[in-house]
């Protein structure tokens, strides 16, 4: 099980009412979908005082709230400019994904950030940002197992999903999922391409 944040258990969202889901921007979760990127970086929304992971397992909730072009590299621009119309909530979203923690990583030295480059779709500058941002706490770099869902849900946008947080509860019924979108060696060489990157550079994990 990770260090970090991740408490010290953690049941599945099987069979329990509210199923909890992770508020991510579209277009990291569109390259999670598409095996592109197995790390996300966090660092907590406005309303919270740290960034922690209470679940093992999670739904992926795309957000839209902020996501501007700028602040993703031009690749990733190029690849998911169709989620880039937006930087409001729509009226509701489509989830199509589950995920699994396997690692997280402590941030906190600015040279993991040149390091981390290419691994995932944020900007270097905005992905500096985040590090600089309440300086006192890590940026937590999460490497994700995805698990695309057989049947997307389609959740009408509520007010108790919105605010800038990072965790919210989903009154829904995932069904089922599919294999995990990279197989067992390519997630292990996803992941430990991350690990090798933040070595030296991370801090603690």
């Amino acid at each position: 099980m990770p260090n970090g944040p991740l408490a010290a258990s953690s049941a599945s969202y099987a069979g329990d009412m509210a199923v909890p889901a992770l508020k991510e921007w579209a277009v990291p979760i569109e390259a999670l979908l598409a095996g592109e990127q197995v790390i996300v970086l966090r660092k907590g929304g406005i309303g919270e005082k740290r960034f922690e992971i209470p679940h093992e397992r999670f739904l992926l909730y795309p957000s839209y709230l902020h996501q501007r072009p700028e602040l993703i590299t031009p690749d990733a621009r190029e690849r998911y400019g169709h989620l880039l119309g937006a930087n409001e909530e729509p009226d509701a979203v489509r989830i199509r994904a589950w995920a699994e923690v396997a690692e997280a990583h402590a941030i906190e030295d600015p040279a993991a950030i040149a390091a981390l480059s290419g691994l995932h779709v944020l900007s270097d500058d905005y992905a500096s940002e985040r590090l600089r941002w309440r300086r006192t706490q890590p940026l937590w770099g999460v490497v994700l197992r995805i698990h695309e869902l057989e049947q997307p849900l389609e959740v009408r946008v509520q007010a108790e999903h919105g605010g800038c947080v990072s965790w919210i509860d989903l009154d829904t019924d995932p069904v089922g999922a599919r294999e995990p979108v990279l197989d067992d060696e390519s997630f292990d060489r996803a992941a430990a391409a991350v690990a090798e990157a933040l070595a030296g550079v991370a801090g603690p994990r």
